[in-house]
């Protein structure tokens, strides 16, 4: 098969995959979230620990992910954990008990952790092994993709299907994505060598600078997961703003879609840790502007830049954490993923519980914006610590 055929092939398999086990198993349940509240009776504070629940299985994946250096194993585990996304995504619709939920939404972070690490590692590895750019802009697409997708599919179905429904139209839409997610990526090569013969080789960072790095990489997990989680709610609640959540949610997904692209470009320009400053920035204000300053075209712009800048910040540090690891990706890809999957867990439990206090989800944006501000500081600082690594390299 053609070389160039073959990348469409597997960046096409990481897409599907993602389209699978993020916007069908797990970000469905943000734009679905309102519905469940008004039909099911889904309470406020419970709705924030399902939420925690997800994120745990989630950072359950990635402690696995973390633990495994079988490529074998990995690419099977990868399989697995998509067929788990489509059952996952059954078991919503099929009871109305808050533990049946909660064990769907464990198994659904399970799979997320399955597409985004193990796959993702996999689709790392065989662009590196075959001498393509080491970037996953095109594969990290299908986050944006999803998000847009799924708030459009809630959107649409909305008039015509209920709550339990709409899950299991979600089910079947994941059952088309299975096909290619699993059909278009090779198994992978275990030689160790490029497509050339060339050994790959790894070039871990200082623990130092790693510590640091999984510090930044929590705080922006948390900048992530409220909006992520809770923004189709925050923004149904705001003056002047009942049942415009969901274009809001799908903004999100817009600007998400071409987002991992153009920050490879930006990273190539500026360097990674400087691109990675300037998407922080940009998703802190991006997160205020709905509660700041209100009105339909401030959340959608704050919208845009959340969805442009988040999944950008995922895309680098893990394609980052790949480039130090090429002969396995998913490694240090799961070790960063603790962080932000541990901040994934606290951020909605904060979040429901500020809510429950104050009586709205706004102080839960405040919280994210505040550990975001932290987060950038710890980028620079790491900035100094990579000068003061690449000085004693040299020496």
């Amino acid at each position: 098969m053609n070389i160039q055929i073959q990348r469409l092939k597997v960046l096409g398999a990481g897409i599907f995959s993602l389209l699978l086990v993020l916007g069908v198993a797990r970000f469905s349940y943000t734009p679905l979230l309102p519905l469940m509240q008004e039909q099911a009776g889904l309470g406020v504070a419970a709705a924030g620990w399902l939420a925690a629940i997800n994120y745990a299985g989630y950072l359950s994946g990635a402690l696995i992910a973390s633990l495994i250096s079988d490529l074998v194993l990995k690419d099977r585990l990868f399989r697995i954990g998509m067929v788990v996304a489509i059952l996952s995504t059954l078991m919503m619709g099929l009871s109305n008990d808050v533990t049946v939920w909660a064990i769907s939404r464990f198994l659904a972070g399970l799979s997320s952790a399955a597409g985004m690490l193990l796959g993702t590692g996999l689709i790392l590895h065989w662009l590196i092994r075959h001498n393509h750019r080491s970037e996953l802009g095109i594969h990290f697409a299908g986050i944006g993709l999803g998000i847009a997708g799924c708030a459009t599919f809630v959107a649409v179905l909305s008039q015509w299907l209920d709550w339990r429904e709409q899950w299991f139209a979600f089910t079947a839409l994941g059952c088309l994505f299975l096909i290619p997610a699993l059909g278009w990526l090779p198994p992978p090569d275990t030689s160790g060598l490029t497509s050339t013969g060339q050994k790959m080789q790894d070039r871990p960072p200082s623990p130092l600078y790693l510590r640091i790095f999984m510090a930044a990489y929590f705080c922006a997990g948390i900048g992530y997961v409220v909006s992520a989680t809770f923004i189709v709610a925050i923004v149904n609640k705001l003056p002047g703003l009942a049942g415009q959540g969901n274009l809001v949610f799908l903004a999100i997904g817009l600007g998400a879609a071409p987002a991992c692209i153009n920050w490879d470009f930006i990273a190539r320009r500026t360097g990674d840790l400087n691109a990675l400053i300037l998407a922080a920035i940009l998703q802190i204000v991006g997160i205020l502007l709905p509660v700041l300053i209100g009105g339909l075209t401030a959340a959608l712009f704050g919208a845009l830049l959340f969805g442009g800048t988040f999944i950008g910040m995922v895309s680098l540090v893990l394609t980052m954490a790949g480039r130090y690891y090429p002969t396995r990706p998913a490694k240090m890809m799961g070790k960063m993923t603790l962080s932000y999957g541990a901040a994934q867990i606290l951020g909605p439990a904060v979040t429901g519980t500020l809510a429950t206090h104050f009586g709205s989800y706004n102080a839960g944006l405040y919280f994210a914006a505040a550990v975001m501000a932290i987060g950038t500081v710890l980028l620079l600082v790491l900035k100094v610590v990579e000068r003061r690594d690449a000085m004693r390299l040299a020496v």
